[in-house]
């Protein structure tokens, strides 16, 4: 034998409502709690949950008198609560209907001038043309940049700055040895051994 089925939320919902809209009566929790079972087959547990529902739903009212809470929906709550769904809706349908016709008017605005002929399509070509040339005549150019009279300039400068500053250390190697030298009595060619400095070490020529 099958297990009988639960009843889904939207049933739950609706059944709730017709207590509401049958009675036109004002209900507090406890007394939806002890009705809803009996009559429409809600279980006690989920009663509140279900009326806190239809009232986030705007389908049920609710009021604290005192210290009780009373609930209460007429039909025509209901059909105020879908109306005003049905508007929210058609104005989402309005505001989208403006912004696509906003956005179709845009495309074709933009498109003037830009329509597919053979005109345009010859113009596109010959710029993919000269944009291929114009890179291969830069690789050609770099080719003969060893031979640029402005480039052979400034490599010379560098050079002579790269054989400054060689020099440089190279006489700052000399005075170290002369003071290691003096200092510790020590020939050249122990003091080339210790420290790696080789024997031909000399200035460059600038």
């Amino acid at each position: 034998m099958s297990k009988k089925r639960g009843l889904s939320a939207d049933e739950k919902k609706t059944r709730m409502l017709e207590i509401f809209h049958q009675s036109k009566d004002f209900f507090q929790l406890k007394e939806l709690e002890k009705i809803a079972p009996k009559e429409k087959g809600i279980t006690m547990q989920s009663v509140k949950e279900v009326v806190q529902s239809l009232v986030d739903d705007h389908l049920v009212d609710s009021e604290k008198i005192g210290t009780s809470i009373y609930f209460w929906s007429f039909p025509s709550k209901a059909f105020l609560a879908k109306r005003k769904k049905l508007n929210d809706l058609q104005s989402e349908v309005d505001e989208s209907t403006k912004k696509l016709k906003k956005a179709e008017e845009s495309l074709i605005t933009e498109s003037v001038g830009r329509e597919p002929c053979d005109e345009r399509n010859e113009a596109l070509s010959s710029l993919e043309q000269i944009l291929k040339k114009e890179q291969l005549l830069k690789t050609e150019l770099q080719k003969y940049r060893d031979f640029d009279p402005e480039y052979i300039a400034q490599l010379k400068t560098e050079i002579e700055e790269l054989k400054a500053a060689v020099n440089r250390w190279t006489e700052n190697i000399y005075i170290l040895k002369s003071y290691v030298k003096n200092t510790f009595q020590m020939e050249n060619e122990v003091i080339d051994q210790s420290f790696g400095i080789p024997p031909d070490l000399d200035y460059m020529e600038i």
